[in-house]
């Protein structure tokens, strides 16, 4: 894969740069901005960009362009290089991409702003999702994107697969999330993974969590099952593969000049790097919240309201709000700003609460999840990982949420309108 930030975007030149530096990452090709922008310039979508409603008329216009016959035979030659043979009869999967130009930098990760595409075969439906890539930079999760260019990679069908930080300073440590599967289950939230923190000297902790969801290929589709039972609370990864992992860390962190946010997967027991990126925000550290929810006053509740719960930091802050429970896209028109989002998981389409939330707290999810990093980056407190939440706490509740220690605790306080408060 041979790409150039300044016309690839930084996903792109990053991965570039680890491929030509000899490390595991599985090849492919970039369709670069320019590719994007002629498409762009042929439907005239310059005049509409800042019209009310242009960023939908510009999505659908380029969701209904068919695939330019320059774009397919490019494509048809990439995927042949590849190995991926040809047409529709390809056997080889890829994963195809977004690489836009405001992704991927130190300022912001855009983590799950736009789309990426698993299990993708043959040239029409590389095509396809190609134009997906570009109509998702005028999405409402999106925010001003100026170009996309698409990376179309070998599929890795993980075993494990999880994210890397890297240490941010001396004396940090590398954290590692990690589950059974496909990486989207860790990067989205919806399982809680593993996690493994490596210190300098090679001394490592874990915390191995009840894993009960997967998401594998099968054929050209993408199926979530339950994991068995017996492999729920085994560690995904053994240390020497943590170890492993860790090193190869300090390996793109040097290349790439930084401290990195690294997604990762394993498959016949080959580790490959499928994705570098600056880190925006740390994470705030592990916190022993049972000592700290023991120390929280303990005001009287009915029987079925909690009056403190306790979970995983993930982002740092302190707020106090009026809980809205938020299980999908339907609950969106009932979220207030300032509002506490309780909900089950958070998906990149959420990113837009986000904006307006003062809080997050999930059922699932670990700390180097997207939604995490949006909080972060957000600057808005998180608490993730506090099973049965959005049936533990209800509507209208006024709470307060500390995303440094992970805790949670109801008040008794009446609710009024602005009884919310931004994080301190």
């Amino acid at each position: 894969m041979e790409a150039v930030g300044g016309t690839c975007g930084g996903k792109a030149g990053a991965l570039g740069v680890l491929l030509r530096a000899g490390l595991p990452v599985p090849d492919g090709f970039v369709v670069p901005f320019g590719v994007y922008r002629g498409a762009v310039r042929e439907l005239g979508l310059e005049r509409i960009g800042g019209e009310p409603d242009g960023a939908e008329v510009a999505r659908r216009a380029i969701e209904a362009r068919p695939p330019d016959a320059g774009l397919l035979d490019a494509l048809g030659r990439g995927l042949g290089a590849l190995g991926c043979g040809a047409g529709e009869l390809s056997d080889f999967p890829v994963a195809v991409r977004s690489s836009a130009a405001d992704e991927d930098t130190g300022q912001a990760s855009a983590a799950g702003r736009y789309e990426s595409f698993l299990a993708v075969r043959g040239v029409g439906a590389v095509a396809q999702a190609v134009r997906a890539c570009w109509a998702s930079l005028f999405s409402p999760r999106a925010v001003g994107g100026s170009a996309m260019a698409v990376i179309v990679q070998l599929q890795v069908d993980a075993e494990v697969s999880g994210v890397m930080f890297t240490p941010a300073g001396p004396g940090d440590v590398t954290r590692i999330e990690a589950s059974w599967g496909l990486g989207p289950s860790v990067v989205g939230g919806t399982v809680t993974p593993d996690s493994y923190r490596v210190a300098a000297d090679g001394s490592l902790t874990r915390t191995v969590a009840d894993k009960r969801i997967r998401l594998d290929r099968r054929g050209e589709r993408l199926v979530l099952s339950d994991v068995p039972a017996g492999s729920r609370d085994r560690p995904a990864i053994d240390d020497a593969t943590a170890l492993r992992l860790a090193g190869l860390g300090e390996e793109v962190a040097a290349l790439l000049g930084g401290p990195q946010d690294i997604e990762w997967a394993i498959a016949g027991g080959h580790v490959w790097l499928l994705q570098a990126r600056p880190i925006t925000v740390a994470p705030p550290p592990p916190s022993h919240t049972s000592a700290t929810a023991a120390a929280l006053p303990q005001p009287s509740f009915a029987p079925d309201v909690p009056a403190a719960l306790t979970g995983t930091p993930g982002s740092h802050g302190r707020v106090t709000g009026t809980v809205r429970i938020v299980r999908g896209p339907r609950d969106f028109p009932r979220v207030r700003p300032g509002d506490i989002l309780v909900c089950p998981f958070t998906d990149p389409a959420w990113t837009p609460l986000l904006r307006i939330a003062g809080g997050v707290v999930t059922e699932v999810g670990g700390v180097l999840s997207h939604a995490a990093i949006v909080a972060r980056e957000h600057a808005i407190p998180a608490v993730l990982g506090i099973r049965d939440a959005t049936s533990r706490l209800h509507d209208d509740t006024l709470i307060t949420i500390d995303g440094t220690t992970g805790t949670i605790t109801v008040t008794d306080h009446p609710i009024s309108e602005g009884a919310g408060s931004g994080p301190s």
